[in-house]
């Protein structure tokens, strides 16, 4: 496993694998690994000849007030799961590099980023797509691999890819959840043993919701007040937002009569923690 920060050798890396027709995968993190990570790596490597793993923690994503300092690290620990992951190379780049002090140049996705946590974290996104941008740029993957339990991130980088006419295919990978349902994140260490405990309503709730609509409730409104109500009857709860939504405009959505995304975040303690779930009424 090679470990690179240079911008110019990654591409020279790359470069020299496009020659002999190697298939590149990637798949880009913030780091602080965890078991829903290293699925994403190892479908990289099932679908792909050489992988390639970032990991950076993209200042352009988080708000002023947000944790960009707190957010969890462990470069250690991450490098060592993915040797024992056999990733070809990890791209770690350092932030002057990706961001010199002359850069002013970013992407935007517009509609799909106004809703959902689009509407509560500005500029988000933007930083989203102008990193994953310049790493596709970096590292020329064939193929990216990203997470459902993002899933407005997700269709916003689909949206960026055909937009733009890349040439790189985007591989979805269902959610990675602990045995309690607990989506797998990084921020999940912010919660205390009590916290945790609560932080098991978000899929709760998603499968309340899921019930709801099997016993033949349409109206999406009454189906998230039930949804809040369950959520914060556990201690340490405040909802952000619940929405249903279509799969892939992500409006929202009033009457449930086909597929819908439900997506939800909600804070349990300090920790901002999302979830979705994809539900297709009888």
């Amino acid at each position: 496993m090679e470990v690179v920060k240079e911008i110019s050798k990654m591409k020279e890396i790359s470069k020299a694998w496009k020659k002999v027709n190697y298939k590149v995968s990637f798949v880009p993190t913030m780091g602080f690994l965890h078991e829903a990570h290293l699925s994403l790596v190892r479908k990289a490597k099932e679908l792909g000849d050489k992988t390639v793993v970032s990991i950076f923690v993209n200042p352009l994503q988080f708000g002023p007030k947000e944790d960009f300092k707190e957010y969890p690290r462990d470069l250690e620990r991450d490098l060592a799961l993915l040797e024992k992951e056999k990733v070809d190379v990890v791209f770690i780049p350092e932030t002057e590099e990706m961001y010199p002090s002359d850069f002013q140049t970013c992407v935007e996705v517009t509609k799909l980023t106004t809703g959902l946590c689009g509407a509560f974290r500005p500029g988000h996104f933007k930083g989203v797509t102008t990193v994953v941008l310049k790493l596709f740029n970096i590292v020329n993957p064939d193929i990216a691999i990203f997470g459902e339990k993002d899933y407005q991130q997700l269709q916003v980088i689909r949206q960026m890819v055909k937009d733009l006419n890349l040439d790189v295919e985007i591989v979805a990978y269902p959610t990675v959840r602990e045995k309690d349902g607990l989506a797998m994140s990084s921020r999940n260490i912010y919660l205390s043993s009590e916290e945790r405990e609560s932080a098991s309503a978000l899929y709760k709730a998603l499968l309340l919701a899921k019930e709801l609509i099997k016993g033949g409730e349409r109206d999406s409104h009454k189906i998230k007040k039930e949804m809040e109500k369950f959520i914060h009857s556990f201690p340490f709860t405040k909802v952000q937002y619940i929405e249903f939504v279509d799969p892939s405009t992500l409006e929202p959505v009033k009457e449930i009569e086909k597929p819908v995304v439900c997506a939800l975040a909600v804070f349990v303690g300090k920790a901002r923690l999302i979830d979705n779930m994809l539900i297709r009424p009888e």
